[in-house]
């Protein structure tokens, strides 16, 4: 039973240790394969307000929750040999690979649920320093490595948030406006 509570610190642990220093930091050179998390999720994240439209379609793609599938399920099979010795061990990694994924892929469809339930996974995308947060799940190592940085709920979001929303009200009434050049041509 002591492969529970190990298998939750190990998952969490690996989620840190791969999005910091594999997604982020090979992620950041273009020729890597795991380009698409730093190019296309946080490239699409901030400009849509951490909706990322690649978690629409099936995971049969060759893109950004494609590549997520296919790296958590390597993941998790490369575990599964420590069954016999470790079955609670396995089964509560495996278990946290298929959370991650669920967890990850409603946060990126439902912006406003990832703000409300996984508030640091919603900072590390929308908050000043995409460079903190590593966490998706639960937040734990980021707390224990001091990067958790909240900015949920903070005046810098607040500011944030009023700014976008100035934004998209102008956007939507130069959209509205009629053009002067048309209607003067047209007389």
């Amino acid at each position: 039973m002591i492969g529970i509570p190990l298998g939750l610190a190990f998952a969490n642990a690996t989620e840190w240790l791969v999005h910091k220093h594999i997604l982020h930091g090979l992620g950041r050179k273009r020729e890597s394969f795991w380009a698409f998390h730093w190019h296309d999720h946080h490239s699409a994240s901030r400009r849509q307000g951490h909706f990322d439209g690649d978690y629409l379609g099936t995971v049969f793609q060759w893109n950004g929750q494609g590549k997520e599938v296919l790296t958590l399920s390597a993941l998790a099979l490369s575990i599964t040999p420590l069954f016999p010795v470790a079955p609670f061990f396995v089964a509560t990694t495996t278990y946290s690979a298929v959370n991650y994924y669920y967890k990850h892929r409603r946060a990126h469809l439902d912006p406003d649920w990832a703000r409300e339930h996984l508030p640091w996974h919603y900072d590390h995308h929308m908050g000043a320093d995409q460079d903190a947060n590593w966490c998706v799940t639960r937040p734990w190592f980021d707390q224990i490595m001091g990067t958790r940085k909240p900015y949920v709920g903070t005046e810098r979001e607040l500011r944030d948030r009023e700014a976008h929303r100035a934004r998209a009200r102008a956007a939507m009434d130069r959209v509205a406006a009629p053009s002067t050049g048309d209607s003067a041509a047209a007389a």
